[in-house]
C-alpha cells in the first residue's frame, strides 16, 4: 500500500468554532490503481488531498506514505518525502513560461539534486509517453491547453513517484480532452506504477477509475468499483 490515510481529522478555525473539513477519513490506494474522489464544492476533497500530499497536518489520525508514517516528520523531512514520494498535478499547469516542455521536466531532476543534463532521457521518455515527444522543444504559449495539461503529467512522474495526487485536471478542458486526459492518467498509473488519487467534480470519466469513493461533510464514503 503506497498511500494510506487512518482516521483523519482535519479542522480550520473559523470565528469563536472550528470547521471540520475533513471527519475521520480513511483511504488506502494500492500502487497501480486509481482511485476518484468525487463531492460537492466545499465537501472535503482539496482538503483530502492537501494533507495527502503532507502540505497540510492534520488535526489527528495518521498519513502514510510509500511505507513513511508523516507523523513527526519535520518540515524538512517532509519536502524530502514529497520529492521522493509525492507527484501533484494542480489544477492549473503554472508551467514556466521561458523553458520548454523537456526543460519543464528537466528542472525537477534539478530541484532533486540531480543533473538536469542527464535526466535529459528520463524527460523524453515521460514527453513520449504522453504524447509529446515532438513537442519536446515547445514553451507553453505554443501548446494548447490539453498539451499543458499532458506536460504538467509527465512532470509530476519525473522523479518516479510512488503516490500521484491529482487535482481537477479537466476543470479547463472540453469533454474530449478531458477524457483524454483522464484516460492518460489511468493508463500511467499502471505503467509507472502509482497510486493515484483523482479528485473532481466531473463525474462523466469516472468509468477510468478503479474505485470510486464521495466526500460529503468531510466524511468519506465507501469506496466502489
Amino acid at each position: 500500500m503506497s498511500l494510506r490515510l487512518t482516521d483523519v481529522t482535519l479542522t480550520y478555525p473559523d470565528g469563536d468554532t472550528r470547521l471540520t473539513a475533513l471527519d475521520h477519513v480513511g483511504l488506502e490506494v494500492p500502487r497501480g490503481s486509481l482511485t476518484a474522489v468525487v463531492g460537492p464544492s466545499g465537501s472535503g476533497k482539496s482538503s483530502l488531498l492537501a494533507v495527502a500530499a503532507t502540505l497540510i497536518t492534520p488535526d489527528a489520525g495518521t498519513v502514510t506514505v510509500d511505507g513513511t508514517p508523516t507523523t513527526g516528520l519535520s518540515r524538512g523531512e517532509l519536502a524530502e518525502l514529497r520529492r521522493r514520494a509525492i507527484g501533484i498535478v494542480f489544477q492549473q499547469p503554472s508551467l514556466l513560461p521561458s523553458l520548454t516542455a523537456v526543460e519543464q521536466l528537466q528542472v525537477m531532476a534539478h530541484l532533486d539534486g540531480r543533473s538536469p543534463a542527464g535526466a535529459r532521457g528520463r524527460a523524453m521518455e515521460l514527453l513520449d509517453a504522453v504524447g509529446l515527444a515532438d513537442q519536446a522543444g515547445r514553451r507553453p504559449h505554443q501548446l494548447s491547453g490539453g498539451q499543458r495539461q499532458r506536460v504538467n503529467i509527465a512532470r509530476a512522474l519525473m522523479n518516479e513517484p510512488t503516490v500521484l495526487l491529482v487535482d481537477e485536471p479537466t476543470s479547463a478542458l472540453d469533454h474530449e480532452r478531458g477524457a483524454a486526459v483522464v484516460a492518460l492518467l489511468a493508463r500511467l498509473t499502471r505503467a509507472q506504477p502509482t497510486a493515484t488519487v483523482l479528485v473532481t467534480h466531473d463525474r462523466t470519466h469516472l468509468g477510468a477509475a478503479d474505485r470510486i469513493a464521495e466526500v460529503r461533510d468531510g466524511r468519506l464514503g465507501a469506496l466502489t468499483a
